[in-house]
């Protein structure tokens, strides 16, 4: 039976605010397994592993007896079901627009539909911050040296990595606008799926560390199998785990989407650079695209 204290905390849960659960060995076993069932899922591709431990973390969110943990993690799990069964890559062709596109689409709308009949106030489209704070302008600005100095040492460490993007040998002002269209689609998606959508789930049943942890794998395992080899699982958690915090202390998505934008025109620029050595960072106005 729901005592009145845990009634009062789903409510304030409804209403935005985390039920922070205490993490007792059920929680646990299923938090590993379902950031197990990401990884080996997604980028591994060990289907039958990945299956393995999703239906442990299946069987362990039926039976938790929290009913929104119920609800909204198992929500979370069906979302990484679908992303495991498409094939995730960077090509910018129409066909491929449409067959990662779609699933895209559903794993951020068909929670935000669920979830917000079941669970108002979890999922929350709020793009201006609620208080202005001086930390997040600074941040946004030290994000651009940041983002370039990052994408620097990142090709200097994995000089190939520009090969998991596809350009024509020669330049061709129409596919680097489609790349550059793509990869910002992209960088926006991120932040409404893992962000906006896994980390606010996660992060209205536990705590915040915990939370945007769990949500730094998903953000990883995705980013990895796209295109991001060699260290960049390192470099994506850490990018991961910054753009949750900025959104815990803002709440809104505002700074994180201009923060990955800024981080999408050096990705661009480095790609297109590695392509083309005579473009630089003006490649977007100085060809006229």
């Amino acid at each position: 039976m729901t005592t009145a204290t845990e009634t009062k905390k789903v409510t304030d849960s409804i209403a935005g605010e985390s039920l922070e659960l205490p993490l007792n060995r059920q929680r646990i076993a299923l938090l590993l397994a379902f950031a197990a069932t990401t990884v080996f899922a997604i980028p591994l591709h060990w289907h039958l592993a990945g299956a393995v431990t999703g239906l442990i973390a299946l069987g362990l969110i039926m039976r938790d007896p929290e009913p929104a943990l119920r609800r909204r993690m198992g929500v979370l799990l069906g979302c990484i079901a679908l992303l495991a069964a498409i094939d995730i890559n960077s090509s910018t062709s129409n066909r491929n627009f449409l067959l990662i596109g779609i699933p895209f689409f559903l794993v951020v709308f068909v929670p935000s539909l669920i979830l917000g009949k079941t669970d108002p106030g979890v999922i929350r489209y709020r793009f201006w911050p609620a208080t202005w704070r001086r930390s997040d302008f600074i941040y946004t600005l030290i994000s651009i040296p940041l983002a370039w100095a990052v994408l620097k040492f990142y090709w200097a460490v994995n000089p190939e990595q520009y090969l998991q993007w596809n350009l024509p040998a020669e330049p061709d002002e129409g596919e680097i606008k489609r790349l550059f269209v793509g990869i910002n689609c992209v960088g926006i998606w991120d932040e409404l799926f893992f962000v906006n959508t896994v980390f606010a789930v996660l992060r209205s049943l536990f705590r915040f560390r915990v939370a945007n942890a769990l949500q730094a794998v998903v953000y990883t395992a995705v980013l990895y199998d796209m295109a991001f080899i060699g260290i960049g699982p390192l470099i994506i958690y850490l990018f991961a785990w910054t753009q949750g915090s900025m959104f815990e202390k803002s709440e809104s998505l505002l700074w994180v989407l201009i923060v990955h934008l800024i981080v999408d025109f050096f990705l661009v620029a480095a790609i297109v650079h590695s392509y083309y050595p005579s473009y630089g960072l003006d490649f977007l106005w100085r060809h006229g695209l």
